[in-house]
């Protein structure tokens, strides 16, 4: 009796067996591709070297487009902008004092030129000499050298000016990068750095990715890739529990050009093609995915 109920329990122990092999097995068919979810992520990074003054970026925080997360300090920055900004006036108040300058040497040129005038018409009445009008000619000339040489002190200056100017700009510029806005809204993922530490140009201060759509990477194999195109409607099937799974609705996004030999964490269900082809399907976000969670499609 004892051994007959043993037996009944090994029977009914195989049939479970074979029966959730069965549901698995039909599970992995009714699946065309797997793989996993990912986000399109942005690392943001400093531009310019200073003391971090302000890092606002906590992991799992939702921070929007354009506002400022990372403020780093300017003080050196405001500082060499008033030292070039006076040298600038000192060039300024130069430039002004050689216009004046020129004002005034063409103010004797004609002074001079009303003088030559009166001399050459008593030279006409010999009421003056030839010396007379020859001393005017030469003061002219002379006149006419200095207002050369003043102008090109003037032009020298001008564009010592625009030299200040440009380090004007490029200043202001490095202190505008200093404020660092964010580049898209989405969810701060991870953080490089703390406040209070010394950044560099290129150093990494946190990664963000929009959440909201996600990516789900798979891997077809060449038989496959004449039925799928961009665009196309696909159904995306998730994981619910151990035993049941939910579908989403995708969008094929992406598509490899090339192949590639099939990653070790893939099976397809033609396990003996060696090339696969990468493809990313989109998918609506409804804070069920996560980054990294595993996922199917199934060509519809």
């Amino acid at each position: 009796m004892q051994v007959n109920k043993i037996k009944q329990m090994k029977r009914c122990v195989l049939l479970l067996s074979i029966i959730a092999l069965g549901a698995c097995t039909g599970k992995n068919n009714r699946s065309d591709a797997y793989g996993t979810f990912e986000s399109t992520e942005v690392t943001v990074s400093a531009e310019t070297a200073g003391r971090i003054m302000k890092l606002d970026a906590e992991e799992g925080n939702k921070v929007d487009e354009g506002n400022i997360t990372v403020v780093i300090d300017t003080l050196d920055l405001y500082l060499k902008k008033l030292q070039v900004a006076a040298q600038r006036s000192a060039a300024e108040t130069k430039l002004n004092n050689i216009l004046s300058q020129i004002e005034v040497q063409k103010q004797q040129k004609k002074n001079l030129m009303v003088d030559k005038n009166r001399v050459e018409n008593m030279l006409k009445e010999k009421a003056a000499t030839q010396k007379q009008l020859d001393d005017i000619n030469g003061s002219l000339s002379l006149l006419d050298k200095q207002i050369t040489s003043i102008e090109t002190q003037n032009i020298s200056v001008a564009a010592e000016m625009k030299a200040y100017d440009a380090q004007l700009v490029q200043i202001q510029e490095n202190i505008h990068k200093c404020y660092i806005r964010n580049p898209v809204a989405g969810t701060i993922l991870t953080r490089y750095a703390e406040q209070g530490e010394i950044a560099y140009a290129g150093k990494a201060l946190y990664k963000i990715a929009d959440l909201n759509t996600m990516y789900l990477r798979v891997y077809i194999s060449g038989s496959q890739l004449a039925r799928v195109k961009l665009g196309q409607k696909v159904t995306v099937i998730i994981d619910d529990d151990n035993t049941s799974s939910e579908q989403l609705g995708g969008e094929v996004s992406w598509i490899s050009s090339s192949s590639e030999f099939t990653p070790k964490i893939i099976q397809t269900r033609e396990e003996r093609v060696n090339l696969v082809y990468a493809m990313k399907v989109r998918v609506k976000n409804d804070q069920r995915l996560k980054i990294g969670m595993p996922g199917e499609i199934l060509f519809k």
